[in-house]
This record gives structure tokens, sequence and C-alpha cells, in this order.
């Protein structure tokens, strides 16, 4: 079944277009993230669902309800802001209470529900308390049960996580994942951290300047990028300008400034066309021996290290530089600039694309 529908949604302010025909359509119990750059729209789409914004075109259905024009109060959804927006002067308790409060839910039904609300958090003890009396994860945690407290059809999540420190903001997501798995509500989750969206969800949409580039699966927008923006968005990117030298079906091999050719699984230009080559960090092995078997020879330039990932600037010919990872305790983690080495690169990591031009 169906719990949120997009048809053609669109929203413009003086003629510009800031969401331009959105079309999709989110199944009952999914995690889906609206992930892209500042700008993209993605908080547009999701004021839209929910009440907070009017679109300019298009309908919007949650189950079979056409909601497009419905008051915020009326479509039966749960948001989380960024900031969390707690009342100061309320303790958790009622500020979970809030929303059933002004539902008419009044005695031992809202005793209930919001003590159900706090053990799903995990602050079943913190009901007396004040928001300032709370870490960040906390407080977080009691605006994820304030929005579940009256059982929401959707629940709207806008960048929940961003004021987080890093190590609180990963154990989130899992408690995030958690929650939605339990309760299998349908969840739509804003963020601009392509790691959030890629380890959270089921489906991603990827939004550039209003549009949606691609509406898929973790896997699917890692791997088979349908756009040049998300092949350069997605992932670490090495970005270089090339040629493409010859075409094989789908891929073909590039021409690299100073003569080195390299296969790629998939390039959309004709042969002889200038492109971009995104070739991910990740992607790119390591050889200790430089002349090793279809590995393009490199001396290291740079070392970087990040606990545990190793970052290496790799020299080419023709002063072309790439960016390599490796383990910080593999095999390859004392590799002292000047050493000599070779760089394996797969094919299927390797996108041709026409240049810039974000959004195609």
């Amino acid at each position: 079944m169906n719990a949120l529908v997009f048809d053609r949604l669109g929203k413009s302010y003086g003629g510009l277009d800031v969401v331009r025909d959105v079309s999709l359509t989110i199944a009952e119990g999914e995690f889906v993230s609206l992930l892209g750059p500042s700008g993209c729209g993605k908080t547009t789409i999701l004021r839209m669902v929910a009440g907070l914004l009017e679109p300019s075109r298009g309908r919007l259905l949650i189950g079979e309800e056409d909601v497009t024009r419905l008051p915020p109060n009326k479509r039966g959804l749960g948001l989380v802001f960024q900031s969390y927006a707690l009342f100061p002067h309320l303790t958790v308790f009622e500020n979970v209470a809030f929303g059933l409060r002004r539902r008419k839910v009044a005695g031992a039904e809202l005793e209930r529900r919001v003590r159900e609300a706090l053990a799903l958090v995990r602050l079943e003890a913190y009901g007396d308390r004040y928001p300032r009396q709370l870490s960040g994860g906390q407080q977080q945690r009691v605006a994820i049960a304030r929005a579940l407290a009256p059982h929401p059809r959707v629940l709207l999540l806008d960048e929940p996580l961003s004021n987080l420190d890093a190590q609180l903001r990963d154990e989130m997501q899992i408690e995030l994942k958690r929650l939605q798995r339990q309760l299998g509500i349908t969840t739509l989750f804003v963020t601009h951290d392509q790691g959030e969206a890629l380890s959270m969800s089921d489906r991603v949409g990827v939004m550039a300047k209003g549009v949606m580039q691609q509406f898929a699966t973790p896997e699917d927008i890692y791997h088979r990028p349908a756009t040049g923006f998300i092949a350069r968005f997605i992932g670490r990117p090495n970005r270089l300008a090339g040629t493409v030298a010859a075409r094989d079906g789908a891929g073909g091999r590039l021409r690299l400034p100073g003569g080195l050719v390299l296969p790629a699984a998939q390039v959309d230009a004709p042969e002889g066309a200038p492109v971009d080559i995104i070739i991910r960090q990740e992607a790119i092995r390591l050889h200790r021996d430089a002349g090793a078997a279809g590995a393009l020879p490199g001396t290291v330039a740079l070392r970087s290290f990040s606990g545990a990932r190793l970052q290496y600037v790799v020299k080419l010919a023709g002063d072309i530089e790439l960016v390599a990872e490796a383990p910080s305790s593999g095999p390859d983690a004392a590799l002292a600039p000047g050493t000599p080495v070779g760089l394996g690169i797969d094919p299927t990591a390797v996108f041709a694309m026409a240049p810039d031009g974000a959004g195609t």
C-alpha cells in the first residue's frame, strides 16, 4: 500500500522554480531520504508534505487521501525539526503530551501514551526533567517521542542529526533506524549528509536545483548514478578532465592528460568528446609494485591519517594527482611520500560525464 504520493509536485516563488514537478511514491513502512546540497529543494518538499507550504502545482496524497490543501493539523503527521523546538518551560512529560492535549486526549489515556512514547526512546525515567537538564541527544529523543505519541501516519524528519557531534550522530542514526523498524512507520528524512541517507534508507531521492535526479535504493544511487551530478556528489570523487578515446558498448576508454588511458564501464559521451572523469577515492587500490599488471604507475606525494582510514595523494604522469584511500591498519599504512606505487582502478567505479552542468 502507498503511504505517500507526490504527483507532479512543484513550488515556485516569483517565477523561480524551487521544486520542479516531482513525482514519486513511498510505500507503507518505507524509510526514504531526500538528499542534496543546500538550496536543492528537499526541505521545501518536506514543508509541503507537512502543510507548512502550499504547492504551486501538483498533488500530494497520504494513503488514498488528497491532502494538498489540507491544514497541517488535519494530516496526521509527526514532525521533528532540526532545532527540536522543545518548550523550555515544560517538563519532558508535558512536551511529549503537548500534541496529545491538542487532540483532546486526557486522563489515563494521555498518561499511557506519553509513557509509551518515552519508553520507545528509552527516556521513561526523564519525564520530570526540563529540556535544559538534558543532553543534545536526549533532547532529540524527546522531540521524536513527541512526534510519535499521537501515532502519526507518516514521520517527517528535518535534518534532526545536524546539531549533534559526530559520535552521537552515529549513535542516533542506529537509534532512529531501530525505532522506525520497530514501529513500521513510514518516514521521510531530509538531509545533506550522504552517509546518513545511504546507511539509513530503503530508498533515496537525490535532488539538485529543484529536480529529482534519481529515486532508487542506496546501492543503485552509489553504484549506478543516473546523472553526472550524482556521480560527482556521491562518495569521495577525484575529478579529472579528459576525452573519450574509444567507445565499447556502454563503456569505453578514456584519455587523461599526459597520455594515460583508463578503462571505464560507463561513458555518456561520444568518441573524441571532452568529459569529466569521476574516480571515487575508495575505489582505488594501492599496489606496492609500481609495475603491477593493469596498474597506473605513480609516486606517493602526501599521506594523511584520519583514524580508521588513510588518504594518499599519488602523483601520476602528466602531473595528474589522484587521492586514494587505504585502511590505517592494513599493509599499505606505512607508505611514505616518495614511495613508488601502482594504482589499480575498478572500471565500474569510473564515470565519464559531460563537463559540469550539475543536474544533467
